[in-house]
């Protein structure tokens, strides 16, 4: 079985495939209204290679994984953000 990297400072930057930022997916996975989970695109072949988790619920990001072969293996995992904050989506209403 394969591990994935051992964890970085907060102040490195994750390299990615591109400089593009179409996210494929955000979720709510405890259901507090807040984004838990990022999926991107960073050179717009449709394919995820950043992926970007909230593990305890601020809202903001606490661990970066990156696949720039895009294998389906994380070829980099950071603690924060890697550089790379996901773009503030504006306020919903519910109805």
């Amino acid at each position: 079985m394969s591990q994935a990297p051992e964890s970085v400072t907060d102040s490195e930057i994750v390299e990615t495939r591109g400089d593009e930022r179409v996210e494929l997916l955000r979720a709510d996975t405890n259901n507090d209204g807040k984004t838990d989970v990022w999926v991107v695109d960073t050179d717009g072949d449709g394919k995820a290679d950043l992926f970007q988790f909230d593990t305890d619920g601020d809202g903001k990001v606490d661990i970066t994984m990156v696949d720039i072969d895009e294998d389906g293996q994380p070829d980099e995992v950071v603690d924060g953000d890697g550089g790379l904050p996901p773009e503030q989506l504006p306020p919903t209403v519910q109805v």
